[in-house]
């Protein structure tokens, strides 16, 4: 297997899907979106999408996604790829967003199936040929039928392939047979889109992932994905296991730009855990199993303080 970390990828290989801080008023908070952004990158994420699902982007006016486009991009200061959301399902919007995207000075795009509309296959080579042809931003494509109300056929991907600014995939369909024969017959770069798959579809030949999980654990995931990325199945496959009690923390309760709110602020990286309607905090019924998840993997927030799973030293060399 290719030691992905010898050659340069577009997008990285341990992306977070950042949370947009906002105050207690709901304005976007961005000096807290560059702490964050900081922190991250620090702790080991060589990429970072800024407004995609996890970002609020529903929610975001357009001018405040240039915005924090500019100020990640800032923060981050070249030691990390940064990528803005831009996907709408609206084309001519999507490619208003690519356009200011790129003046802010990202490095790359990440761009959903368009959704809602659930258009024909046909109009979905289409978008993105749309958005493609808006910039030469390269592309990462997200297909995520689960939002997005339909999924992006094996076919049509094989033709997105090759399309010279459509560089990479994140892969959120849960389809192994269709992901292999993706890394199979195309020269895209594919990113887990599952926080539970990283091991899986690391093995069989992914460069990384696409995390929100990585906000809380981000070394632990650093040390899955370098692992993986140079076969070291034992060490990945331990991580994997430790992390499993943590993703399920993050991603099965309530949606995760939430839970990863909470938990950073446990942690004591976010100051508050504002979100916009229609998300809205979690009640204590609802923190209960994030919190008997989060003690399963060994975390005691006592005290505010970054916490890895306790069986693994998160500065171990792998």
């Amino acid at each position: 297997m290719e030691n992905v970390s010898t050659r340069e990828l577009p997008f990285g290989t341990l992306v977070t899907a950042m949370v947009t801080p906002f105050h207690q008023d709901e304005s976007v908070d961005f000096d807290a979106a560059a702490r964050l952004a900081d922190t991250l990158v620090t702790e080991g994420c060589d990429g970072l999408v800024v407004s995609g699902t996890t970002g609020e982007t529903s929610t975001l006016e357009d001018q405040e996604k240039e915005d924090l486009f500019r100020v990640v991009v800032e923060a981050v200061a070249g030691r990390a790829k940064v990528i803005a959301g831009t996907g709408t399902n609206h084309t001519s919007h999507s490619v208003e967003m690519a356009e200011r995207a790129l003046r802010a000075g990202v490095d790359g795009q990440l761009v959903v199936t368009p959704y809602y509309n659930k258009p024909t296959q046909s109009g979905v080579l289409a978008h993105f040929d749309a958005v493609a042809a808006a910039t030469d931003l390269p592309i990462m494509i997200y297909d995520i039928p689960g939002r997005a109300g339909i999924p992006i056929h094996t076919d049509t991907m094989l033709k997105l392939a090759e399309r010279p600014n459509i560089r990479a995939l994140k892969d959120a369909k849960a389809d192994f047979t269709a992901v292999t024969r993706v890394l199979a017959n195309t020269e895209l770069d594919v990113y887990a889109g599952d926080d539970g798959l990283v091991f899986p579809w690391m093995m069989a030949g992914a460069v990384g992932v696409v995390s929100v999980a990585a906000h809380v654990a981000t070394q632990q995931f650093r040390a899955l994905v370098d692992a993986a990325s140079v076969g070291d199945v034992v060490t990945a496959r331990r991580i994997h296991f430790e992390l499993d009690p943590v993703i399920r923390a993050v991603m099965t309760h309530i949606p995760g730009a939430v839970s990863a709110k909470q938990i950073l602020k446990m942690q004591g990286i976010l100051e508050n855990t504002a979100v916009r309607l229609p998300l809205v905090d979690p009640d204590a019924v609802e923190m209960e199993p994030i919190l008997t998840d989060l003690a399963e993997a060994g975390w005691d927030f006592s005290r505010p303080t970054r916490q890895y799973p306790a069986t693994t030293n998160p500065d171990e060399s792998v």
